[in-house]
């Protein structure tokens, strides 16, 4: 393991471990999986979406019944998590590696709660994803945000999730803000985020 791998090393070992137990476990604290997916339908309606961490396939099965008609792929970067995903969901593309290069042509991406444990890269995927979207396209992002309890945001550290609320200003640069808010969890022992945005224009097609 090298300085280059050794985080994707890291998390992959980290869901070799996780992903038997994952659904049976994140229900309880992954707020805003539904919502953010209902949320960016108000927006869009996506002919061809990438799910960014799409994990072991519970959105991509949302995505699904959302659009219908979508051509849908889902990337991670754990071999673990999509050999389940293959169990549960037909028809859908499943790719296995980072995100860090743009495959193009997109109508909506979604990252549900895979941002905040890019560490590093989170900001290489916000500017992937800008690449990737179509002209009018969205991101649609649910995730972590900040915690007031320094105890908690070093546990979630060793959980591979950095929570200090780093997202949303480079989200809101990279993409014209339709929403952003946050939500208390648990009485506000943590904060998790949803923020919608659509690809911005050229500078040049600004000035025409």
């Amino acid at each position: 393991m090298n300085a280059a791998t050794a985080p994707h090393e890291a998390l992959q070992g980290y869901y070799a471990l996780h992903a038997r137990i994952y659904d049976a476990t994140r229900w309880s604290f992954l707020f805003g999986r539904d919502a953010i997916v209902q949320r960016a339908a108000s927006f869009i309606s996506p002919r061809r979406i990438l799910e960014v961490g799409c994990g072991t396939g519970r959105n991509l099965l949302r995505l699904r019944r959302q659009f219908p008609e979508a051509e849908i792929t889902g990337l991670d970067l754990s071999a673990d998590m999509l050999r389940i995903a293959r169990t549960k969901v037909d028809g859908v593309q499943l790719i296995q590696q980072s995100y860090d290069a743009p495959a193009g042509g997109f109508d909506l991406i979604l990252c549900s709660y895979a941002l905040s444990m890019f560490n590093p890269g989170w900001d290489r995927a916000i500017e992937t994803a800008a690449q990737d979207l179509n002209p009018g396209g969205i991101i649609a992002v649910v995730d972590f945000s900040h915690t007031d309890s320094l105890w908690f945001e070093q546990w979630m550290q060793k959980n591979h999730v950095r929570m200090q609320g780093h997202l949303w200003p480079q989200l809101r640069s990279a993409f014209t803000t339709l929403s952003d808010t946050r939500h208390r969890a648990y009485l506000g022992w943590w904060n998790y985020g949803m923020f919608i945005g659509r690809k911005q224009e050229a500078a040049s097609s600004l000035t025409r």
